[in-house]
């Protein structure tokens, strides 16, 4: 989108944006002071931008002076908000003087105006207030009225208002005037030292990179600004660091700019004394290589050791992805080293701040834009610290508040941090903002976190990409981006120690200060030791609940923070508090994992550097590889295992050894392999090792490794003087430097090195891409999906995941990450498309037609480069002269467009398309026909074979109309899927088979243009019929025709037409054999041609051969034994079932007999006298109570079923009648305890019965 503001030349346009809402990072607003792409840059806006403070306007007033000013804006429509709104006047005072002014003519120069200010006001618009309370005069100071209008306090006051003491309990900010101010001096990225009363700017990004000033200082006590002039030295630069030593300021890394926005690794140095340049290049690299990263930090410390070091921590690498490094720099040897570390496993990332701690001998760390867990990517809050000595890392409290591009100081024990980028929203805006004025102190002490006051000026001074440096216990700010790059200077005062005069006023001095009580005076933290940390006064420190401690995912990082938490079972982090089984609690009894290391890598190169880890191409993550692919005494190196045995053997039987083992002598041909070697033989201290490795002589001039790979001597080298003519075969020796030496293979050597391949469990594991960074087009940049992003505009490809570190300030205008546009404005073919594009403009030639060129340029006219060498752009009105009738369009194109192929009626309706051409604007070919009409273009008929009406427009790829005819001019027969014939002599057939039905299902996209399908079917019996069927889903035309000679198909007159039908939708046949005389022509051959019908179709056809008249003998000789074989399986599983059934039968009863037999059961003995009278037996006398024979006691013992015997009558004969028992047993239930009924009772009771002649015999038993 294009806004285009003009007025007279050199008039001043002022734009005001009094509402801006966007998406930070993403959306991005260009204004230019001219009138096209290629005039002075002046301001990128992006993000939520509001007011902090009521009547202060974040947005600040944007100015022009050429008379012209061009705004381009670009959204990737993420997400949508409210969007901008624009104010702008011409030759106006500036923002209307703030109410605080009036608006002024001025005498020399009518055209200009000016803010006449009121009393206490001052600045171009009459912002800036000054003598405030009059500065508290007379007591505190005066008001310089005919100077710089501002306090001049007296020695015991201080303050832009002279109203604090000195020295003082409070702070304050203040925005000091410059001198020299000018614009040219702002910059964003840049780094500083403090040198002196000097601060030294060195570097930074900026919109015009022509009038740039690499080395600038800023005197602190005159507040004068002096540019210091270098002859030679490095390319301009942002991203980079700084660090001091001595009177040298050494500079690393960073981006090149002007040189395709490369990372680079150089190490330039500055002398202060002799300001001049000078590069140095490492003598050696130990322990890997050396890293070109951008937006890392860096100290120089000297060390327990007293070696002088400096430290670069984290960075950006463009090959590597985010680096989580330390990579030290060892300043009197000249040498880099990438040591390893201990502790906490850390996530680095760019654009962190960190400060270095003279008593705790470590580096604070905060914040950044890193990687996050499950490949995502943003700012995070945390806070690290690295033991300088020791290499040891710890995580301490996290700040709360996300942000990158931030600055950092240590005053008085305390870590201040200010501004930054804040946005952090992904696909809806939770109001976090591009520019922030955040102000939080850490102290590093009580390892606790506070918010400061945001500063109280008269304009808001939100910003990222500034540094910031400490003098005198102040803290300078300078530069950074807020829309526009920023030239001013933010200083902040913090109160003073020595003000507090009592000691529990000193200890408890904070936030943003800590102070310490020597004896009867408050003294700075600084002034004191590192067992000041010990007795520092902090509120008591909870522990860490378990939700807090879950996001540590190793045991290292668990332990090795000071949130309280310890590792679990060896899985798990949780809380200190919470009970654990087996606990660790110190990060020294962790056993470091190869996951924990392979996760925190971001790219493919730096996973590759590790021998233990792999690249899933697929999930775009570094994983670990299984440690038991090699086995046991093996160690997994890249893709090969490698072992080293001690033993002193010769070079034949080394090489057995290895063979035993599925392996071979080693071939050492990569860094990995050697370094893991050199290492490994390192450790062997009593015992020298000097290994064999698979490296032969294979004739009289060329060595060669096991594996056939060529001998380079590169990764390892001959030692000096080798090989010599004697040997025939290599081992390593492990001299001072290690290096291969010759020996004969009857040699004995002190070891062996063997190898045996390794297959990787993960098949998405493959070699790395090229990176983002070394792909040169559109095109290799975007075949990848989205791994990678294209920048039209700078031309440069990008990671992903690292855009907005990429572009920080808005740099890239477009970016792609599917489609290429061309890279030049001469490869766009329409105005549409020209004008589209911000940095082009449309030549339209006399003819009127809508053909033309479109050219680099402005408003004005076509722009080419001045040089060959620079970038800057000048007018060339030749390229598109206007008195030869050609006219030049840059907001609006002309209103005949017709692409050359007709002229216009009422000015933009085009007559007559002519050429072949059609559409709207003859932008498109006539169906038949194919190519680019636009601007002039030709269009060219469509060569299809005669089996294709319309092709593609723009390639000519035909839409062939028969199904199974392919190729771009329909040339070719789908052989694959069994379709026959010669389309360029005919056409292509399906080959059916004899009695099988086929389905033919055109519904796919595929299939729109396929309006016919063929089939050929040969008979295979000869005496019997051929019959078709064929039906579809719509209705279609048929015609079947015959041939018995072999050209068929291909030559006219060969086939004889059968059936002819249109218009059905199925169709049924029979051919006789005897009329088409199948036995005489066994060549025969049937052609179906299906045609005229719509997609989607759904066809189904089929040939079969079967007799006529049905054979009943063979009916029922198949039909019986049918029958009787059903019935016989029906016999068989009747009686299986009857055998089951009747195992299960005997079973049950078996467990029945079991169960009865099981009871328990007792004897009784029972008198009874056979021959007595009855009557005298039941009216005898009865010896004692009767008892039943029988108790069965139910639950709780309160009532049992008794059982007795019954005596039954039995006649005259003492015998019962036939079928009776004279003896039965009869079962009741009864009470017992003090509410039974004893036997007499129930004998009296049972009495009754005997009167229906039945009688009860108890037992005589006593209980």
């Amino acid at each position: 989108m294009l806004f285009f503001f003009f007025s007279s030349p050199n008039a001043i346009l002022r734009l005001r944006f009094n509402h801006f809402a966007t998406e930070c990072s993403w959306d991005h607003m260009y204004v230019y002071d001219g009138d096209s792409i290629y005039a002075p840059l002046i301001a990128v806006f992006s993000g939520l931008i509001v007011p902090e403070v009521r009547g202060n306007e974040t947005v600040p007033e944007v100015v022009t002076t050429s008379g012209y000013a061009l705004l381009h804006f670009f959204s990737d429509a993420a997400y949508n908000l409210t969007g901008f709104n624009i104010f702008y006047s011409i030759n106006s005072c500036p923002n209307n003087c703030s109410d605080h002014g009036k608006c002024t003519t001025s005498v020399s120069i009518p055209s200009r105006v000016y803010c006449e200010c009121d009393k206490y006001w001052k600045g171009e618009a009459c912002d800036i207030p000054y003598c405030k309370a009059n500065c508290g005069s007379p007591d505190h100071g005066y008001c310089d009225l005919t100077g710089e209008k501002l306090c001049v306090c007296n020695d015991s006051w201080q303050g832009p208002d002279c109203s604090l003491n000195v020295p003082s309990t409070e702070s304050y900010w203040i925005l000091p005037n410059v001198k020299p101010f000018s614009p040219s001096v702002g910059r964003a990225s840049h780094k500083a030292v403090l040198h002196g009363k000097f601060m030294w700017v060195i570097g930074g990004y900026t919109f015009n990179y022509s009038s740039f000033q690499m080395v600038l200082n800023y005197n602190l006590e005159s507040s004068i600004w002096n540019v210091v002039p270098v002859s030679k030295g490095p390319l301009q630069r942002y991203g980079h660091t700084l660090a001091l030593y001595q009177e040298d300021i050494y500079m690393y890394g960073g981006k090149i700019e002007t040189n395709n926005g490369n990372v680079t690794d150089e190490l330039w140095i500055f002398n202060i004394h002799s300001q001049t340049w000078s590069i140095r290049t490492p003598a050696v690299l130990v322990h890997g290589q050396q890293y070109a990263v951008e937006g890392h930090s860096a100290h120089i410390v000297e060390l327990d050791s007293r070696d002088v070091v400096m430290i670069i921590i984290f960075g950006y690498s463009a090959i590597y992805g985010y680096t989580s490094i330390v990579q030290e720099y060892y300043i009197r040897s000249n040498s880099w080293l990438v040591p390893e570390t201990k502790g906490a496993i850390v996530q680095g990332g760019y654009g962190h701040t960190s400060v270095y701690d003279e008593l705790t001998k470590s580096v604070y760390v905060h914040g950044g834009y890193k990687a996050l867990p499950g490949n995502k990517y943003g700012l995070v809050d945390d806070l690290y610290k690295y033991e300088v000595n020791t290499r040891t890392w710890t995580i301490l409290k996290e700040s709360g508040f996300a942000r990158y591009l931030h600055s950092a100081v240590l005053i008085n024990g305390a870590m201040l941090i200010f501004g930054g980028n804040t946005h952090n929203d992904t696909s809806l805006s939770n109001g976090a903002k591009c520019f922030s004025a955040d102000f939080l102190a850490y102290d590093i002490a009580c390892d606790e976190w506070k918010i400061l006051p945001k500063p109280n000026l008269h304009r808001d001074v939100n910003r990222f990409g500034h540094t910031a440096v400490v003098s005198n216990g102040s803290m300078y700010i300078f530069g950074g981006f807020s829309s526009v790059l920023l030239n001013d200077i933010l200083v902040y005062k913090p109160p003073n120690c020595e003000a507090f005069r009592d000691e529990e006023l000193c200890k408890n001095a904070r936030p943003g200060i800590r102070c310490m009580w020597n004896k009867k005076h408050c003294e700075s933290w600084e002034s004191g030791n590192v067992n000041n940390i010990l007795r520092a006064k902090c509120p008591k420190k909870t522990i860490a609940a378990d939700d807090r401690c879950y996001r540590y995912a190793d045991c290292a990082s668990c332990t090795a923070n000071t949130n309280g938490c310890q590792w679990c079972d060896d899985k798990k982090c949780i809380s200190a508090n919470s009970n654990c089984s087996m606990s660790v609690k110190n990060y020294t009894k962790c056993h470091v994992r190869n996951e924990q290391i392979c996760n925190k890598l971001t790219s493919c190169k730096s996973c590759s550097l590790h021998l233990n880890c792999q690249w899933d191409q697929r999930q775009q993550e570094c994983q670990a590889l299984p440690a038991h692919l090699c086995g046991e005494g093996w160690s997994h190196i890249g893709d090969a295992c490698l072992r080293i045995n001690s033993s002193r053997e010769s070079y034949d039987n080394a090489k057995l050894y290895c063979y035993n083992l599925s392996g071979n002598l080693a071939s050492l041909t990569t860094s990995k392999e050697v370094e893991f070697v050199l290492d490994e033989i390192q450790k062997y201290t009593l015992q020298k090792i000097s290994p064999w490795v698979g490296l032969r002589k294979i004739n009289i001039s060329y060595w060669g490794w096991d594996d056939m790979s060529p001998f380079t001597n590169t990764t390892l080298q001959w030692l000096p003087g080798e090989p010599n003519d004697s040997g025939f075969c290599a081992y390593l020796e492990r001299a001072e430097v290690a290096g291969l030496k010759a020996n004969p293979c009857t040699a004995m050597a002190d070891g062996l090195v063997c190898e045996k391949p390794v297959v990787s469990p993960n098949q998405n594991a493959r070699p790395c891409k090229k990176p983002c960074s070394l792909r040169t087009t559109c095109s290799n940049c975007t075949s990848n999906g989205m791994e990678c992003m294209w920048c039209s505009s700078t031309k440069r490809c990008v990671d992903s995941n690292a855009y907005i570190i990429s572009f920080p300030y808005g740099q890239c205008l477009e970016w792609q990450t599917a489609t290429c546009s061309p890279q030049n404005c001469s490869g766009l073919r329409t105005c549409g498309q020209c004008l589209e594009q911000p940095g082009c403009g449309w030549c339209n030639d006399p003819s009127n037609t809508g053909k033309g060129q479109c050219l680099e340029g402005s408003s004005r006219g076509p722009m080419k480069l001045v040089s060959m060498h620079s970038n800057e752009m000048a007018l060339d009105a030749s390229l598109c002269p206007k008195e030869k009738n050609y006219e030049w369009s840059f907001i609006q194109c002309p209103a005949c467009q017709c692409n050359g192929h007709s002229t216009c009626i009422n000015s933009n309706v085009c007559d007559q398309c002519k050429n072949l051409t059609t559409g709207k604007q003859c932008e498109t070919c006539m169906p038949g026909y194919y190519g680019d009409p636009t601007n002039g273009g030709q269009c060219t008929a469509c060569t299809c074979s005669g089996h294709a009406n319309i092709c593609h427009m723009q390639t000519g790829k035909c839409f062939c109309t028969t199904k199974g005819i392919k190729g771009d001019q329909c040339q070719l027969c789908d052989s694959e899927n069994r379709y026959l014939g010669n389309p360029l002599r005919g056409t292509c057939y399906y080959s059916l088979l004899i009695d099988y039905q086929f389905t033919f299902s055109l519904l796919q996209e595929d299939d729109r243009h396929h309006t016919a399908i063929n089939f050929i079917a040969n008979p295979e019996q000869s005496n019997k019929n051929l019959d078709i069927s064929i039906n579809a889903s719509n209705n279609f035309n048929l015609n079947i025709t015959w041939s018995i000679g072999s050209t068929a198909g291909t030559v006219s007159g060969e086939e004889i037409p059968v059936v002819s039908k249109a218009n059905i939708k199925e169709y049924r046949d029979s051919f006789s054999c005897e009329k088409f005389n199948f036995r005489s022509n066994p060549n025969i051959t049937f052609y179906v041609y299906v045609s005229n019908f719509s997609w989607p179709i759904k066809i189904q056809i089929a040939f079969s051969q079967h007799n006529t008249i049905m054979d009943l003998v063979q009916f029922f000789v198949t039909f019986f034994s049918c029958f009787l074989s059903l019935l016989l399986v029906a016999a068989v599983v009747w009686k299986i079932k009857q055998t089951c059934w009747a195992s299960r039968r005997r079973e049950q009863l078996m467990r029945e007999r079991q169960q009865m037999a099981s009871r328990p059961f007792a004897s009784v003995d029972v008198a009874l006298e056979v021959g007595a009278e009855q009557t005298d037996f039941l009216r005898g006398p009865l010896e004692g109570a009767p008892k039943p024979i029988a108790i069965e006691p139910c639950s709780g013992n309160k009532a049992a079923v008794l059982t007795v015997f019954l005596c039954l009558p039995r006649g005259s004969s003492g015998v019962p009648p036939p079928g009776q028992s004279a003896l039965p047993a009869a079962s009741f239930l009864g009470f017992l305890g003090a509410d039974a009924v004893n036997c007499a009772k129930l004998f009296e009771m049972m009495w009754k019965f005997c009167a229906a002649d039945i009688c009860l015999l108890c037992s005589w038993f006593p209980f």
